[in-house]
C-alpha cells in the first residue's frame, strides 16, 4: 500500500467533499437544456445563439482536460481542484447575472474551464487516497454521482425555471459552490507533487486538435456539413483537428523529454478497453435524453419538467445500486459487471425505440427506463475502477485527464449523432405518414418542433403525433448499436493486478 493511501485518516471524508462539486459542474452540462426557450424570450435571442449556452460550455470544459489532468500531477489536485472551483463558482454568478445572450456564451465559456480544471482532479484523488482493494467501492461512489448528474440536470432545471426563472439554474451553483470550497480545504489532503517539465508543445497541439475537433463535431448538423466561415467547411476543420491530433500522438512518442499524455498508459490493456467503453457510455448518455424529452412535450403534452421527471425512477435506481455494485468490484469480475450495465442500456434502448407511439402509456416505458437505471448501477464504477487500477500514481492525473476526455468526446459525439439521427428519422416517418401533408411540409412542421421543443404541438394531426413518436424511438437505435462496442471491449477485461506501483 502507498504512503499516501495510509497518510489519509478517513478517505471517505475527502471523497464525500469532491463529489459535490463533481456533481455540480456535470448537472451543469444539461441543465440549461430545459431553459432554452426562458432564456430567448428573456434575453431576445434566436435558437442558434442559445444552442451556444451550451455548446460553449462543453467545448471549454473538453478541450483543456488533458492538460487540466497533468496540471494536478505538478501543482497537487487539491489545488488545481480549488482554482477550478473558484472559477467555476464566480462564473457561476457571472452567467446568472447577464443580461445578452453573448454576455451569457462568454460566461458559460469560463465556466467549463474551471469544470475542466475541477474534473480530472476528483478521479485522480480517488486513485491516490484508496488503495486498490477499496477503490472499487469509492469508484461506485464517483460512478454514481457521474450517472445520477447527467439524469438529475433536467429535473433540477425544470423545476428552478418554473418557480424562479432561468437564472436561477446559475445562481443555485454559487451557495453550493461556497459549500464543496470550505468541504474541500477542510476534507481534500494535499498530496505528493511530482515535478514534471510542461510539455508545451504537445499542450498546443492538443488543444488545437481537441478544439477543431469538437468544434466540427458540433456545428456539424446545423451547417449541413457545408460551409461554416466563408469557405471553411465542417469536414475541413474536423480533419484539421484529426490532424493536429495526429500530430500531438507523433509528438508524445518521439519526445525524449517529458510528455503531457504518457502513451505507456495504453499498454494497459485494461485502461485501453476502459476508454473505449467509456466513450460509448458518454455517447449513449448524452444521446438517449433528447428523444425523450422531445416525444413527452411534442407527443404528450408535457411540461419540461413533467417530462424531465420521467427519468426519476432511472436516477433512483441508479443511485441505489451503484454504491452496491461498487463494493463487488473490489472482490468481482469487473467484465461481468460492466457487461451487465452496458448489455443492459443497449437492451433498454433498443426496446424503447421499439415501443415509442403517440399513445405508449408511462407504464409501458417504466420497465425499460428502469432497466437504463440498471445500467447507470452497474457500468460506471467496474470501468471507472478497472480503467484506473494498475496505473502508477505519479500518471493519476494524467490518466484521469485522458479517461474524462474521452467521455467527454463521446459526448460530444453523441449529441451530434442524435441530431441527425432525429431529422433523418423525421423526414422518413412523417414524409410518408400522411397524404394531406406535403413531405416538405411536414419535414419543416417536425424541424420547427424539435427547434422549439418547449411545449405541446396543439391539435397535431395523429397521423404526424405516430410518425414524430417513431422517429424519436427509432433515433434511440444509434445509441443502441454503438454501445455494443463497449459491451465487447469490457468483455475482455483482464482481472486487475493486485496493487498498484508507486
Amino acid at each position: 500500500m502507498s504512503t499516501e493511501t495510509n497518510a489519509v485518516g478517513n478517505p471517505w471524508r475527502a471523497l464525500w467533499a469532491l463529489c459535490l462539486g463533481f456533481f455540480m459542474i456535470l448537472v451543469d452540462s444539461t441543465i440549461v437544456s430545459v431553459a432554452i426557450r426562458d432564456i430567448m424570450d428573456s434575453l431576445d435571442a434566436d435558437i442558434n445563439a442559445v444552442i451556444w449556452v451550451t455548446s460553449a460550455y462543453l467545448l471549454a470544459y473538453v478541450v483543456p482536460l488533458l492538460i487540466t489532468g497533468r496540471l494536478g500531477d505538478r501543482f497537487g489536485p487539491k489545488r488545481v481542484y480549488l482554482v477550478g472551483l473558484v472559477i467555476f463558482t464566480l462564473s457561476s454568478l457571472w452567467c446568472g447575472l447577464s443580461t445578452s445572450v453573448g454576455g451569457l456564451i462568454i460566461a458559460r465559456v469560463v465556466q467549463g474551464i474551471g469544470a475542466a480544471s475541477m474534473t480530472p482532479q476528483t478521479m485522480a484523488v480517488i486513485t491516490r487516497i484508496f488503495p486498490p482493494d477499496r477503490r472499487g467501492a469509492a469508484m461506485g461512489m464517483w460512478g454514481a454521482v457521474a450517472g445520477i448528474a447527467t439524469l438529475v440536470g433536467p429535473i433540477l432545471g425544470g423545476v428552478l425555471v418554473d418557480a424562479f426563472g432561468w437564472e436561477w439554474i446559475f445562481f443555485i451553483n454559487v451557495p453550493v459552490g461556497i459549500i464543496a470550497f470550505v468541504m474541500a480545504v477542510w476534507l481534500v489532503p494535499r498530496l505528493q507533487t511530482h515535478p514534471h517539465r510542461f510539455d508545451w508543445f504537445g499542450v498546443v497541439l492538443s488543444a488545437c486538435g481537441m478544439f477543431l475537433l469538437v468544434y466540427g463535431i458540433q456545428q456539424a448538423h446545423g451547417a449541413d456539413w457545408g460551409p461554416l466561415i466563408g469557405p471553411v467547411t465542417v469536414p475541413f476543420v474536423i480533419g484539421g483537428g484529426v490532424v493536429f491530433l495526429i500530430g500531438f500522438v507523433l509528438w508524445q512518442k518521439v519526445n525524449t523529454s517529458e510528455v503531457l499524455v504518457p502513451l505507456s498508459l495504453f499498454k494497459d490493456r485494461n485502461f485501453t478497453l476502459a476508454a473505449i467503453a467509456m466513450i460509448t457510455v458518454g455517447f449513449g448518455i448524452t444521446s438517449m435524453a433528447f428523444p425523450l424529452m422531445l416525444w413527452a412535450q411534442t407527443v404528450l403534452g408535457y411540461t419540461p419538467t413533467q417530462s424531465a421527471l420521467l427519468m426519476a425512477p432511472m436516477a433512483v435506481l441508479s443511485g441505489v445500486l451503484a454504491p452496491f455494485v461498487g463494493r463487488l468490484v473490489d472482490h468481482g469480475s469487473p467484465r461481468v459487471l460492466a457487461g451487465i450495465g452496458l448489455g443492459s442500456f443497449s437492451i433498454a434502448l433498443f426496446w424503447l425505440g421499439a415501443i415509442l407511439d403517440a399513445h405508449t402509456s408511462l407504464w409501458a416505458i417504466i420497465p425499460p427506463l428502469l432497466l437504463l437505471g440498471v445500467a447507470n448501477g452497474f457500468m460506471w464504477a467496474p470501468i471507472s475502477s478497472t480503467a484506473t487500477r494498475n496505473l502508477p500514481l505519479h500518471h493519476a492525473g494524467a490518466g484521469s485527464g485522458v479517461y474524462n476526455t474521452v467521455r467527454q468526446v463521446g459526448a460530444v459525439l453523441g449529441s451530434a449523432a442524435i441530431a441527425e439521427a432525429m431529422e433523418s428519422r423525421l423526414a422518413a416517418n412523417i414524409g410518408s405518414s400522411t397524404g394531406s401533408v406535403g413531405g416538405a411540409g411536414a419535414e419543416a412542421g417536425a424541424g420547427s418542433s424539435i427547434d422549439g421543443a418547449g411545449g405541446a404541438s396543439a391539435g397535431m394531426p395523429d397521423a404526424i403525433a405516430s410518425g414524430f413518436a417513431h422517429a424519436m424511438g427509432q433515433s434511440l437505435w444509434v445509441p443502441a448499436a454503438l454501445i455494443i462496442i463497449g459491451f465487447v471491449a469490457v468483455l475482455f477485461f483482464e482481472r486487475p493486478k493486485s496493487r498498484v506501483g508507486g
